[in-house]
């Protein structure tokens, strides 16, 4: 039986009611906690099972984003590597792998906002699309320093997220100002670099993000500005490493418009795109600022599965 305040989370996650990787994988963290703090398991397999269950709940929410399912396997990983633990170990493993993922998941994105704002320079004028913690942190990390900047927000369609952006820019008293997504092109002789956050990173160095990034990434490589990815180390995806294809979620077609309004028309929603590696000039990392072509190496080094285990 979960448990309704972890069904709610995955409500939460499902309906985009929590949004954005970085909280995304965190919220997963916390019902695993929640999940272990609360379980009426006598026995470890009975517990096992619990946390199988809620893993399994969490995982179906959101197709696309490698940090859920990253955030899922790190915080189970050491219960299901304790064979023949007790039942308070595996709780104790459960709860203290899950407070680590959060505390290492904020502490990621402070110290990617003071690696990428050592790319800022004075009177840059920045633009950034939907709402990324990382992609902010290194902007609002920039002035914050003295550095005089300008961004540029997109309205990220059809969800709007921008609109965050635009809130917590303004609240940080940093100039900014709000365009519609076809406006790029219009602007971008404006713009001296392109910050954006990923829901996933490929092994090629493929950036997967909100619909409408890969779009960007082709004005700015056509305009040579620079597009920097900001992104925590769990975003790489190690399905990639053997040839997985990253699923493109698509979502509620009433996020775009009614349908009956136009009952004799096909509507799409996909949520993300692909930004190819060669459009990226930097990915930043609260490990150091790789190009795309390290990712390769990057997620070799940082996933470790069992013979026979696949890659999540």
């Amino acid at each position: 039986m979960i448990r309704a305040e972890i069904k709610q989370i995955a409500r939460d996650i499902r309906t985009m009611r929590i949004r954005g990787a970085g909280r995304v994988a965190r919220a997963a963290a916390v019902a695993l906690k929640l999940a272990a703090k609360t379980s009426k398991a006598k026995m470890p397999a009975e517990f096992m099972r619990e946390i199988d269950r809620v893993s399994s709940l969490l995982l179906a929410t959101r197709p696309t984003a490698i940090s859920l399912p990253n955030a899922v396997r790190f915080v189970t990983f050491g219960a299901k590597q304790a064979k023949g633990a007790d039942l308070q170990t595996l709780q104790g493993t459960i709860i203290s792998r899950a407070d680590e993922f959060i505390k290492n998941s904020k502490e990621a994105v402070e110290r990617i906002g003071k690696i990428g704002a050592r790319r800022i320079s004075n009177d840059d004028v920045i633009l950034t699309h939907c709402n990324s913690d990382c992609a902010l942190a290194v902007i609002k990390t920039a002035f914050k320093q003295g550095k005089r900047i300008k961004v540029f927000v997109t309205e990220s369609r059809p969800m709007r997220q921008g609109l965050i952006s635009v809130r917590e820019l303004t609240k940080a008293g940093i100039p900014t100002t709000l365009i519609v997504d076809s406006a790029v092109r219009h602007f971008i002789r404006d713009i001296d670099k392109v910050i954006v956050g990923a829901d996933s990173i490929a092994a090629n160095g493929a950036v997967i993000n909100k619909i409408g990034t890969s779009q960007i990434a082709l004005v700015a490589h056509e305009a040579r500005v620079l597009f920097f990815v900001a992104a925590e180390s769990y975003k790489f995806h190690p399905g990639t490493l053997v040839g997985r294809l990253v699923e493109i979620e698509e979502r509620d077609l009433d996020e775009v418009i009614n349908p009956k309004r136009f009952p004799r028309a096909k509507i799409r929603n996909p949520v993300f795109d692909i930004t190819p590696p060669e459009y990226v000039d930097l990915i930043i990392t609260e490990r150091g600022i790789i190009p795309p072509s390290a990712a390769y190496a990057i997620i070799q080094n940082l996933f470790a599965w069992e013979p026979g285990e696949e890659p999540v």
